[in-house]
């Protein structure tokens, strides 16, 4: 049988994390132990203390504080600015708010998705976003706060103003510039955490619906990190994180950072050009990666100081098959796991990371992981048998607390006691798991989880367009690209350039398909006529598909000021 089950902790005292660990927490601890010791810190120049961190968060908590944002009550953040965020990531949770971070590329209904469905009484907003929230403001009942931010100084201190009144939103924001809180937070003051205490909710794709909101505890958010090998980080040395404050990636690497008393280094987007030059420059001896990130790197010329680095190690999820050329060209150590926002790494390896396919074995000790690979009954799949995976902990709020709001989705999820991943895998003899495919019809590019069920909805709403189904296909570095096979109306026509430029003015442009085939029917189940996707899966990119990448480079060669099928949103990676 493909059974994991972890020995029981050694006594009822280590059922939960250490609470001096939890963000927080650790903060306070942090800045009395090391105050002068620089703990956040983007390449731009940018450096926060541990004491002046600590000093804006607790200003943080007391603005939401006057601003009557009781403890308890959601605050969402829509900031691209990744030392920004941090501060108020910091500051809500010591206020005692449940954070909601919203993806920065977000507006329209995904946006207003967000703040809505998450209760969200309060939202700090980037000046530059603050457009984005006013076109959705009137469908926000709920909404009572608007903090505008600007861009923080050395010093931490942040350009905050606070709207109070029922959610309305400046005409523009010198209105509200005299509004600014003023207030002064008392250091030691700050809400304790413990680990059963909810985190944040982090929104995650939906396959079947909308994103659904993720109740994260405390001790969920401290064991997305708490895996990776001892000697990765100590005190006073650098992690280094290309990866946004609204994704998991980046707030656990955020969180493992502080709990370790470390400097965490950042920049607002990754750049495999200026990765290298990054790390050089900080010092620093770990880093956070996503695949395609490393798949990105291996793939640049090689360079004569290619290993003249101070790295360690590179955390790094899911694996590349050029692993072992990547580790000897750059003279690092790389560990990886298989977790999603939903479920902290419970499979995971050392730096003896073995086959580059695996994921690694089930983690010892904390949180007590049980995991199987189990068939559509729940029963467990013989050893080499593909089936999904499930888990468990044996310590409580390990794993996430459920969906907002939707009881069914979670019990969906949660059924006969399992967590049920929505991924195939398989175990092989020596107790590695190897991820398979997704069982669930979602897609993954860079870094980003993406819905199908909501790039559908926006291609439908399209004009002209019939039916739609979105799906992945392999991308060039590791991870997906999208493409939607579409049916026209009857009697019109779907010319794939006009709709991609349709897209691109309403989505986020991460999801914006990349290929757009345009057919006459899609296949379909004879049965339930539920669409086929493996079918259009494993017929992929043919001649005849639409490329938007190609349409676009080629309209830039041929004249350079023309921007068609562009995106209002940024993206989430540069190569250059």
């Amino acid at each position: 049988m493909s059974d994991r089950t972890s020995a029981q902790p050694p006594d009822p005292g280590s059922m939960l994390p250490d609470r001096r660990l939890l963000l927080p927490n650790a903060l306070r601890h942090w800045a009395a132990a090391t105050p002068d010791a620089v703990f956040l810190e983007h390449v731009d120049g940018r450096r926060l203390t541990y004491r002046a961190a600590s000093a804006a968060a607790e200003r943080w908590a007391a603005a939401l504080r006057s601003a009557g944002v009781a403890p308890g009550e959601h605050v969402a953040y829509l900031i691209a600015d990744p030392l920004d965020s941090a501060l108020v990531w910091l500051g809500a949770a010591a206020a005692g708010n449940v954070a909601v971070p919203v993806n920065s590329a977000y507006f329209g209904r995904m946006l207003a998705h967000v703040l809505d469905d998450s209760d969200a009484v309060a939202v700090v907003v980037a000046a530059g976003f603050l457009d984005r929230l006013a076109e959705v403001a009137d469908g926000l009942p709920g909404l009572r706060n608007v903090v505008i931010v600007g861009e923080s100084d050395a010093s931490g201190t942040l350009g905050q103003a606070v709207v109070s009144s029922g959610g309305r939103l400046p005409d523009s924001v010198p209105e509200v510039a005299d509004a600014a809180c003023g207030v002064e937070g008392d250091e030691g003051e700050g809400h304790e955490v413990e680990g059963y205490d909810t985190a944040a909710i982090l929104y995650t794709s939906g396959t079947t619906g909308p994103s659904k909101g993720v109740v994260t505890p405390w001790a969920a958010m401290h064991g997305y990190w708490s895996w990776v090998p001892d000697d990765t980080l100590t005190t006073g040395e650098a992690l280094y994180c290309p990866m946004p404050l609204f994704h998991i990636s980046g707030l656990g690497a955020l969180h493992y950072t502080l709990s370790r008393g470390g400097r965490f280094v950042t920049r607002d987007k990754f750049s495999g050009t200026a990765f290298w030059d990054d790390v050089r420059a900080a010092g620093a001896v770990a880093a956070g990666l996503v695949g395609p990130m490393t798949a990105l790197l291996h793939s640049l010329p090689a360079r004569p100081d290619d290993a003249d680095n101070p790295l360690r190690g590179i955390v790094l999820g899911p694996m590349i098959a050029e692993i072992a050329a990547f580790e000897a060209r750059f003279g690092v150590r790389v560990a990886t796991s298989y977790g999603m926002t939903e479920v902290p790494p419970l499979v995971v390896t050392g730096w003896d990371h073995g086959p580059w396919q695996t994921s690694g074995r089930v983690r010892t000790g904390y949180p007590w992981a049980e995991v199987r690979v189990v068939d559509e009954h729940d029963v467990p799949v013989p050893v080499g048998a593909t089936g999904e995976l499930v888990v468990r902990a044996g310590a409580p709020w390990a794993l996430n607390a459920g969906y907002y709001k939707m009881p069914e989705a979670t019990a969906r999820a949660w059924r006969n006691g399992w967590f049920h991943t929505g991924d195939a895998f398989r175990q092989d003899e020596d107790s590695r798991f190897y991820f398979v495919d997704r069982m669930k019809d979602a897609i993954r590019r860079r870094g980003e989880n993406i819905s199908s069920f909501e790039v559908e909805a926006f291609v439908l709403d399209a004009p002209s367009v019939a039916e739609c189904a979105a799906f992945a296909v392999p991308g060039s570095f590791g991870g997906d690209e999208v493409m939607i096979a579409v049916v026209p109306a009857d009697g019109d026509k779907v010319d794939p350039a006009v709709l991609a430029q349709h897209l691109a003015d309403r989505m986020p442009g991460y999801m914006v398909p990349r290929y757009i085939d345009v057919v006459e029917q899609l296949p379909r189940n004879t049965t339930s006529l539920r669409i086929q996707k493996h079918v259009l899966r494993e017929r992929g990119v043919t001649a005849g598909t639409w490329d938007r990448a190609a349409e676009s480079q080629a309209a830039r060669v041929e004249n350079p000021a023309d921007t068609r099928v562009e995106n209002r949103a940024d993206t989430r990676a540069e190569t250059s």
